[in-house]
């Protein structure tokens, strides 16, 4: 999702008043042992706004040793205590909601409904993480007369979270709630890009009571990713990001044996039916494409459009005029800048390269170019619609990663399936339609994990968990990051099965010898052949 800053854009430490991010080891805020940083920069005017460590392996064995060394007093708490904690977090999240929602979008250019949006939707998981002792429990089940089986989840120990820029606060919520009220320590290694979020999340963990030790991150890009990955003590590693990174970053664990989940990008389908309610279908497809200005796992990237005639018409020619009257911006309702300039060199490449390859551009955002906020500085580029004539144009089959929206017309219902079958991701797809038995037909044959029906931006919502589909691009390694799927991946599941003596008290022996006892003893009756305890 992110293109790595090089060590070689590393600037000295900042001596302005500049927000200076340090990683965070033990309950404090330390340098990293490099004493290099590298420069963070505002989209929305490119102008430097603070910068963030640029830390090594050493400062990443740190960490994990002050992880480690809290690891067994914080996992003997019981896990109400530790969900108390949680509680204390869950409610300054929300008194500090505003002042982190203003961070997000200095650092990554959203406008600020999204960014209120972003705290709201992280906080929403930090309080599915209260409910875990609710949750969490384990099993017990007699499964003959004489033996009982138990099950309990014990935590894994030292986490390492790697999170991208797009969501500064929900992606990193995603994990680090879950992973300490089930008893882990976390080392979290925020995007170098939107560092200052999770700074000041940083400070609250603290504030919570959160003992020393059991929260930790470090700064930096690639080094510091491997150190974790390779890092003896860290247990499991959480990845959301690029499809490549998330591929090379779950192949490096499985090389070691180690549990992991990484996320990787995604080619979003929408399937707009003859039938659908074009007022209200046009709306959703806007908000899922340039919503965020198209820089979610979750957005929509290409539009079906099944048949031709005046309803499809009409429908795209209200997306296209919703998707106009947006402005830039970072006030609700307007669309803000895209991360970085490597970013919008990108999306730029995927307009130009359709257009000489012959599609036809029915808004062009590139009219933001000379825009009056674009002067200022930043990488602004407005919502973007393009008809292709073909299935195989690059755009309607690469990830954008921007406000970018590729059109299609389709012949039959099919012809869709199968074009939205053959990406190789598996994120979301979505039908807009009116009929129930239509939508049926989709949901039951779309190749993704997140399905939407009149839904542009299908994202499940707690308890569910969110993940994409197996054995495509979007996912890699074990298990959903969030929900029940982040429970049972941030533990280890212990069974027991116990047989005790029959007590000698002459009551048991002469009246209340058990069932299958007395069976095996006199040769009649039903026998649990199963039950090999004792027995040869």
């Amino acid at each position: 999702m992110s293109e790595e800053k090089k060590d070689s854009d590393a600037i000295p430490t900042s001596t302005s008043s500049l927000t200076v991010v340090d990683n965070y080891i033990n309950g404090t805020f330390v340098p990293p042992t490099t004493n290099a940083y590298l420069p963070v920069t505002s989209p929305t005017t490119s102008t430097a706004i603070g910068s963030v460590a640029l830390s090594s392996k050493s400062d990443v064995n740190a960490a994990v040793s002050a992880a480690s060394a809290a690891f067994p007093s914080w996992s003997a708490l019981t896990i109400k205590s530790r969900a108390a904690i949680m509680l204390k977090f869950h409610g300054l999240l929300r008194d500090h909601a505003a002042e982190l929602a203003q961070l997000i979008v200095r650092e990554n250019g959203k406008n600020m409904t999204e960014a209120l949006a972003d705290v709201a939707k992280g906080n929403e998981t930090v309080e599915y993480a209260c409910s875990l002792p609710q949750l969490a429990q384990g099993k017990t089940l007699k499964v003959s007369s004489a033996v009982s089986c138990t099950d309990t989840r014990v935590p894994l120990g030292v986490i390492a979270s790697i999170v991208p820029f797009n969501f500064p606060l929900m992606v990193p919520m995603w994990t680090v709630p879950i992973a300490l009220v089930m008893g882990n320590t976390v080392v979290l290694k925020p995007s170098e890009k939107v560092p200052l979020t999770m700074r000041r999340v940083a400070e609250l963990v603290k504030d919570s009571g959160f003992p020393d030790g059991v929260f930790n991150m470090v700064q930096g890009t690639r080094e510091v990713v491997e150190g974790l990955i390779d890092h003896d003590d860290v247990k499991a590693v959480t990845f959301v990001g690029s499809s490549p990174v998330a591929s090379l970053v779950a192949s490096r664990c499985r090389n070691l044996n180690k549990r992991v989940t990484a996320l990787g990008g995604a080619k979003n389908h929408l399937i707009a039916l003859p039938d659908c309610e074009t007022e209200g279908a046009s709306s959703d497809i806007v908000v899922s494409y340039a919503g965020c200005a198209g820089q979610r796992c979750m957005a929509a990237s290409v539009l079906l459009i099944v048949g031709e005639g005046p309803k499809q018409d009409e429908l795209l020619k209200k997306v296209v005029e919703k998707a106009s009257k947006i402005e830039p911006g970072t006030g609700p309702g307007q669309m803000g800048a895209v991360i970085d300039a490597a970013s919008h060199k990108k999306i730029l490449g995927h307009i130009e390269a359709s257009e000489q390859g012959g599609a036809e551009i029915l808004l062009d955002g590139r009219s933001w170019l000379d825009g009056p906020m674009a002067k200022d500085g930043g990488c602004w580029i407005g919502p973007t619609v393009i008809k292709h004539n073909s299935p195989d144009d690059k755009t309607m089959k690469e990830e954008v990663f921007g406000p970018v929206l590729s059109v299609y017309t389709v012949s039959s219902w099919r012809e869709a399936v199968d074009i939205e079958n053959s990406n190789e991701f598996g994120n979301a797809a979505c039908v807009y339609t009116t009929n129930g038995g239509h939508a049926d037909w989709f949901i039951g044959r779309f190749r993704a994990a997140m399905l939407g029906i009149n839904i542009g931006i299908p994202v499940p919502r707690e308890p569910f968990s969110f993940g994409g589909l197996y054995g495509t691009r979007s996912k890699f390694g074990d298990m959903d990051i969030t929900g029940d799927g982040a429970m049972e991946f941030f533990t280890n599941r212990i069974k027991v099965t116990s047989k005790w003596p029959v007590p000698n008290v002459e009551e048991c022996i002469s009246g209340e010898t058990l069932a299958d006892e007395r069976a095996a003893a006199s040769g009649s009756g039903a026998v649990d052949q199963a039950n090999f305890a004792g027995r040869m």
